[in-house]
């Protein structure tokens, strides 16, 4: 596997998974958010990709969502202490109950504010539920 790219300074991203997406969060990756190691913690960007996937998925079922399935997450380049990470995603998939999304996080560097590389890529599934938690039908767009 080669070294993934990053992002020149002053270079306008074009990725294609975020053709047609929408910006989720923007969160500032702390020290609190570190493994043992002093790296930032897997689970903590998978719980800020969760988070706007959410965002996206209750705003196109218009109402409440809940997680359902990780079904792909890859782990393209570490993230640092300081590093502002922004996610990025898009319903590619609607049933009758659920909604498919892609998400893809991408964090600009603390130290070289002009550097933004891709960290993370995830499809997650949620699921459309009424008040009572039942899955209920995802409404037309």
């Amino acid at each position: 596997m080669g070294a993934i790219p990053t992002v020149p300074r002053g270079t306008r991203v074009v990725d294609p998974i975020l053709a047609g997406s929408e910006p989720a969060i923007r969160v500032l990756a702390m020290p609190a958010d570190t493994n043992p190691t002093g790296d930032i913690f897997g689970g903590w960007i998978m719980a800020q990709m969760d988070l706007a996937g959410g965002v996206l998925a209750s705003r196109r079922a218009r109402g409440r969502v809940v997680t359902v399935a990780m079904n792909a997450f890859e782990f393209l380049q570490p993230v640092f202490v300081g590093d502002l990470v922004s996610c990025y995603g898009h319903v590619v998939r609607v049933g009758r109950t659920s909604l498919t999304l892609q998400l893809v996080a991408y964090a600009q560097r603390a130290g070289d504010p002009g550097q933004v590389v891709k960290v993370t890529e995830a499809t997650v599934t949620f699921v459309a539920v009424d008040e009572q938690r039942r899955p209920r039908p995802v409404p037309p767009p």
